[in-house]
């Protein structure tokens, strides 16, 4: 684990430049390699990407969850999780990475694709993920006059092939329900530091606010405002674990305009002080 200042967002790692074609494609050692094989952790605003272990082993984590990889493997990471990787030395793959115009215009807005692809989960390399990979990889390399357009259908392939091992292997639901959760994450994401009250998200939603709690407490047991609290404190938790702002700033950057408040919320809901959770990820 290692802890920063802040979490940085990029365009690709390390980069702040605009996205430089209408995918990217990699290999571990382009970039791995001059960062000693560690990548710090890290997320995209505007960019999903998928990673294909070949051979070797990574440490990854990703929204403080870990696990270890090896051969033959992938993991897939939507925008905004924070990541970060300890590869093997000399670890053979690569990182696809996608636009998030990409990823959202595989199907009409809303669909069961897009929703499948909202969380990060891991599989084993089959052919058929293998055997699209290889012919993007050709794409991208080539110089044909419409290059383009057959590297969007062919990501467009490989993205609904991944939505589907998603779904097959529980990884996310796809009723209407999670749907609109969904919408509701990325607006808390987006308007956290705003302090935003339930009400707001409501009305954002088109939604009265009791619909607004039903629709939280049908999904996950909470109502609209104990949810959207948990979901803040997630993001604190991030921050918490993975840079070295001061605890007073990360209530602010979480919407707590209070340090002793956010300190005393957040205990309620973790069962430690921000202090202690922090804690846990130095050493």
């Amino acid at each position: 684990m290692t802890t920063q200042e802040s979490i940085p967002s990029f365009a690709l790692y390390g980069h702040a430049t605009p996205f430089p074609d209408v995918i990217h494609i990699e290999t571990f050692s382009a970039r791995a390699h001059e960062h000693k094989w560690h990548i710090m952790p890290h997320r995209h605003g505007q960019m999903a990407q998928l990673f294909i272990f070949m051979a070797g082993r990574v440490a990854c984590l990703v929204d403080g969850i870990s696990q270890d990889l090896s051969d033959r493997t992938f993991l897939y990471v939507p925008e905004h999780s924070v990541h970060e990787f300890n590869f093997e030395p000399e670890m053979s793959g690569l990182v696809i990475s996608f636009p998030t115009h990409i990823v959202r215009s595989v199907e009409p807005a809303g669909g069961d694709i897009v929703s499948a692809l909202a969380r990060p989960f891991s599989e084993g390399l089959g052919d058929r993920v293998i055997g699209l990979v290889d012919q993007l990889q050709a794409t991208y390399e080539s110089q044909t006059p419409f290059r383009a357009q057959q590297a969007i259908g062919l990501a467009h392939c490989l993205l609904a092939q991944l939505a589907e091992l998603a779904m097959t292997a529980g990884a996310t639901s796809t009723t209407l329900q999670s749907r609109r959760m969904e919408r509701l994450d990325a607006m808390i994401h987006q308007h956290m530091a705003d302090s935003w009250t339930a009400r707001d998200y409501a009305n954002a939603l088109s939604m009265s606010t009791g619909h607004l709690s039903r629709l939280c407490r049908a999904a996950t047991g909470a109502g609209a405002a104990a949810y959207i609290e948990r979901r803040v404190i997630a993001e604190a938790c991030r921050l918490l674990a993975f840079t070295r702002l001061p605890i007073s700033d990360v209530g602010y950057r979480v919407g707590y305009g209070d340090p002793s408040y956010f300190s005393k919320r957040f205990r309620a809901i973790c069962s430690v002080t921000p202090s202690s959770y922090r804690a846990q990820f130095l050493g």
